[in-house]
């Protein structure tokens, strides 16, 4: 998906948030803002919008000297999440529930919502509520009995993870699925709140299913940035779910795969592409 003129906005705010979230030192504050400035200044609009935050963080943690900027609020969401899947007693409601598949995949759906890519702030309060209000809404485009055909035809599946926090509610999908023949793929280095292999492990996905991680510090996945055994990993698999807005912009051009995205319409941009509204949960197939 090539960037929106709509997106450059977003840039320059996702700039200046993260600035005064790192620093109090306006002069890095300004330096970043200019940086991002000069890039817009000569992007290259057949890029996505990912390649292009990726330039962004790496120069945020180039200024700030830390590398993963981001870290204390993935820890946080990391427990926000477990503490709503408690609370709301998830496990039980999808044991409970006339089609348990669908309810993990509409749980793993909600998990979107955290995303500080989109805002610099999430409340726990939205989470939760967005976890409540998927239960029953309608999913746009194709179904969970769809995927679910797709999941059991595939000998060898990559379920593309996102975001910390959201990797809670993915593990209540990855209990619904052939554990043998899927693996769970994180980034391969900080940027933003994409969930890494310290998420993984601390949140116990690397107790219930292989993980591995895709070498790149891209929100989202770009071969170009990811290691040559990523690669190896993608193009083995004969079935890609893909979480995330991230995941949709960076892969919706492969037809070379089947891939089966699973996301929140966080924004304008996302949403005028996949021609729905925002804040619509999807399941959307490639093919």
């Amino acid at each position: 998906m090539k960037i929106y003129l709509e997106c450059i906005p977003c840039f320059l705010r996702q700039a200046v948030e993260a600035s005064q979230m790192i620093t109090d030192d306006l002069d890095k504050q300004e330096n970043i803002v200019r940086k991002v400035l000069h890039e817009c200044s000569r992007l290259d609009l057949t890029e996505t919008s990912p390649y292009m935050g990726t330039l962004i963080h790496r120069y945020i943690k180039q200024v700030s000297g830390n590398d993963d900027p981001y870290k204390d609020i993935k820890v946080k969401f990391n427990r926000v999440a477990h503490e709503i899947c408690d609370e709301l007693n998830l496990d039980k409601l999808i044991e409970e529930s006339n089609k348990p598949f669908d309810m993990a995949v509409r749980l793993a759906i909600a998990g979107n919502i955290i995303d500080f890519g989109v805002t610099s702030e999430i409340e726990e309060s939205k989470v939760r509520d967005t976890v409540k209000s998927c239960i029953d809404a309608e999913i746009k485009f194709n179904t969970s009995n769809e995927l679910k055909e797709a999941i059991d035809k595939a000998k060898n599946i990559l379920y593309l993870g996102d975001n910390s926090g959201e990797i809670v509610f993915d593990k209540l999908l990855i209990k619904q699925l052939p554990r043998n023949k899927v693996t769970y793929v994180v980034k391969g280095k900080p940027v933003i709140n994409d969930a890494t292999m310290e998420d993984a492990k601390s949140v116990g996905m690397t107790d219930i299913v292989r993980v591995i991680d895709n070498g790149a510090d891209v929100p989202g996945t770009l071969l170009k940035f990811s290691s040559p055994e990523f690669i190896d990993e993608f193009n083995k698999a004969d079935l890609i779910i893909a979480k995330g807005q991230g995941n949709y912009e960076t892969l919706s051009h492969t037809k070379d795969k089947k891939i089966f995205f699973l996301l929140k319409a966080k924004c304008p941009v996302i949403a005028k592409d996949l021609n729905c509204g925002v804040g619509d949960i999807i399941i959307k197939k490639n093919y």
